[in-house]
């Protein structure tokens, strides 16, 4: 809480983003320029691959290209308006263009656990119960898994957020962070904020906790099952189906639950950046390669469409 009496309200944050000296903006402008193009394309590529191919008409991909979807909307939330600030050199965001990327960015994040989660389900049934696989995860069943993610994460984030930007911020303007995060913001707030830092505190660590739970359970029963394969060979294919989901679930997590539970008050503000940062841009960077570079199917599917592609140039030229 900060002194504001006599004050007005505030109209625009000053974004403090990442201290660097200013021969360092311009390689890090081309550094997350590249960054954001390959994360568009390499997600882009999974959702188009995925639409055109009859072969990956499957729950698995239905989810992966929803994931590729989200990943591509949830960095576009933060990344452009980053590169913006630092080519300009201007460091403001309007109020209301705070309020829009806060709720976004905590929607798309919040949407992403219960959708890996999903995912992790999908995976077990698969592995679990491959004679019932079709008729369990159904088109049908798909489909409303996916609205219950994106209910399930409109659900979580609209409540802190209205309640964030209902409270009065009337002194300084200082958002000491890269993009509009809920923690900083609570602390330009003229009034005691303990109830909102709890109650965000609690929402967070309870999806997060709770999907984690979720998928860790998921995993368990499938590498129950792995074991009990006589075959090595065997264990290994059915493996290498779940290891790309797994490897994702460890990095999104371990960077959100090391945010977590390190509350902003008693942390150092640059090393939260720093994981933040990690976490909106190299997470979706890398899942297109996780998902794809070991999956056989998924790059038989590319090389297909690519052939096609450019046979269909060829004929039109």
């Amino acid at each position: 809480m900060i002194h504001c009496e006599n004050s007005t309200p505030v109209k625009e944050f000053v974004l403090l983003g990442i201290p660097l000296s200013y021969q360092y903006q311009i390689p890090l402008f081309l550094l997350l320029s590249l960054c954001y193009f390959i994360t568009i394309l390499g997600n882009a590529t999974i959702i188009v691959v995925s639409l055109v191919n009859n072969q990956l008409h499957t729950p698995m991909y239905f989810f992966l290209s929803n994931l590729a979807l989200l990943d591509i909307s949830f960095t576009s939330a933060i990344v452009p308006k980053v590169l913006f600030n630092v080519i300009s050199g201007s460091q403001t965001i309007s109020f209301n263009g705070c309020l829009a990327q806060s709720y976004i960015y905590f929607l798309l994040g919040t949407t992403e656990f219960l959708l890996l989660a999903v995912m992790s389900f999908d995976r077990y049934i698969a592995i679990c119960h491959p004679l019932r696989y079709r008729n369990i995860m159904s088109p049908k069943l798909s489909f409303q898994l996916i609205i219950c993610s994106w209910v399930g994460g409109f659900m979580d984030t609209i409540v802190q957020t209205i309640l964030t930007f209902r409270l009065p911020f009337q002194g300084s303007n200082v958002l000491n962070h890269y993009f509009c995060d809920v923690a900083p913001l609570l602390k330009l707030a003229c009034v005691n904020t303990h109830l909102i830092d709890m109650l965000d505190f609690i929402l967070a660590s309870s999806l997060v906790l709770g999907s984690l739970f979720f998928s860790l359970v998921s995993y368990g029963c499938i590498i129950s099952a792995i074991v009990k394969i006589s075959s090595t060979a065997d264990r290994k294919k059915t493996f290498s189906t779940c290891a790309s989901h797994l490897s994702v679930i460890f990095i999104v997590y371990g960077s959100c639950i090391f945010m977590c539970i390190r509350p902003y008050k008693n942390s150092k503000v640059d090393s939260t950046k720093i994981v933040s940062l990690l976490n909106c841009i190299l997470t979706p960077l890398l899942n297109p390669f996780i998902y794809s570079l070991r999956n056989n199917t998924f790059k038989d599917a590319l090389r297909r469409t690519i052939r096609q592609s450019a046979l269909f140039a060829n004929q039109k030229g």
